[in-house]
């Protein structure tokens, strides 16, 4: 192991799990990482699209689009993040009027 380059983001372990992955432009995709390389170009399978609001492209507009298996540029990849054990919660900086 001498000499090896180890890397920040350890992907093997999401392998054949369900990962969420924000991509530049805003675009939000979940599905089954099926693979990756070096330069973070992953491949998904069973991949949906969350679609955004027309008027404001930072909302979700609940609409989901399949896309069955995809390849995200790794260029493009912002975030990954597992599926399992995330939740969504309240924002806890809103005031409770706003």
């Amino acid at each position: 192991m001498a000499g090896r380059k180890e890397t920040a983001l350890d992907l093997a372990k999401f392998v054949d799990k369900g990962v969420q992955v924000k991509l530049t432009g805003g675009r939000l995709v979940t599905g089954t990482l099926k693979g990756y390389d070096q330069l973070l170009n992953l491949v998904l399978d069973e991949a949906v699209e969350s679609e955004r609001e027309q008027d404001d492209p930072l909302k979700l507009s609940g609409k989901t689009r399949q896309l069955g298996l995809i390849v995200c540029r790794g260029t493009a990849v912002m975030l990954v993040s597992p599926t399992d054990g995330t939740d969504e919660i309240a924002n806890p900086f809103l005031a409770d009027g706003a």
